[in-house]
This record gives C-alpha cells, structure tokens and sequence, in this order.
C-alpha cells in the first residue's frame, strides 16, 4: 500500500483528524486522559484538558476533516468554515529567522495545552499551504470512513484513502446503482 502519511508540516493535522474512527466510533480524544495523551505524545506543552478543552479540540478536529475533505471538491460547510477560521485566529503566531536567515511561523511563546495545539497546526497548515502541499491532505470521500489521508498520486486526485477498501466499495455501489436503473 502506498505512504498515506502527510509530510511533518502536516503530520500533527493527521494525527489529530484520525483520532476520530468513524465506522467503530471509537474517539481517542474521548477516553479517560486522551486529550492529555494526545498533548504529550506530540510534544506539546500540557495545559487544562477538562471537557470545555476536550469539546474545543473536537470541533477543530471535525472542522480541519471538513477542510481535508473540500480538498476532493466538495465545499466546506459555512458555519464550519466559520469554527475552523474563528479556532485558527486565537492561535497566536509569531515569524522567526534563524541563524541562516530562513524565516518560519512558530506558535507564540507561552502556549500551553488546547492552545499550543492550535497554534502548531496553523503554523503547519501555513506552511504547507505556501509550498502546496496542504491542498494535498484529504478526508476519503466515503462517508463511512472520512479518513484523512495524504494524496501522493502524480495528478493529485485520489478521492478515497485506499482504492482497495473505499474507492472499490464506492465504484461497486455506483455499479450496482446503474443496474438498478437499467
């Protein structure tokens, strides 16, 4: 099977997406201390991760699935769109350049917890949106799986996260809908 994982820019983005298996349900965030284990195995500083915290990182996470899914065509929904742009702004950012002069987008010194998490992330999605790779990372289309996945086909239009699982049940529903009609 071919790499589905996102370049490191976009690996947090990833990760935080499939905490979230859509055909068992089952939601790592959920279970007792997972938003805090999530904070630590990713390195990030921790913070408060009470419900209000745990119910914030649901909608960014469902928020950011609506934006990897809009990268195979269809729209992001307006109020989500509207969550994942009002989440993005309280992520403070700062431009720092390095020893060789390369300049980067880092969260804000300080950040702790459900807000360092977002900060990572805006910092990761505007740097892969700058090389075009953030238009890359898709939700698979099947409605029953929502997995996000990196696209690394040539032409970048793969719409399912594996052509053997997904895109094989998608193309036999399509099949068997058109001898239906026949």
């Amino acid at each position: 099977m071919a790499d589905r994982s996102a370049p490191p820019s976009l690996a947090l983005v990833q990760d935080l997406a499939n905490t979230l298996d859509i055909e068992s349900a089952q939601d790592a965030l959920a279970a007792p201390g997972g938003l805090a284990a999530f904070l630590r195995d990713h390195g990030l500083p921790p913070g408060p991760a009470g419900k209000r915290e745990l119910a914030a990182v649901q909608r960014l996470r469902e928020a950011l699935r609506a934006a990897c899914l809009a990268h195979t065509g269809q729209d992001v929904p307006g109020t989500t769109g509207r969550t994942l742009n009002a989440l993005l702004a309280d992520a403070p950012l700062t431009l720092t350049v390095d020893a060789r002069g390369e300049a980067a987008l880092r969260p804000a010194a300080g950040l702790t917890g459900v807000a360092a998490l977002t900060a990572r992330i805006a910092a990761g999605i505007a740097t892969a949106a700058a090389d075009g790779s953030w238009r890359r990372l898709k939700a698979c289309e099947a409605h029953d799986c929502l997995w996000v996945y990196y696209d690394r086909s040539p032409a970048g239009r793969s719409r399912w996260c594996s052509m053997a699982l997904c895109g094989s049940r998608a193309k036999m529903r399509t099949y068997r809908a058109r001898k239906a009609q026949a």
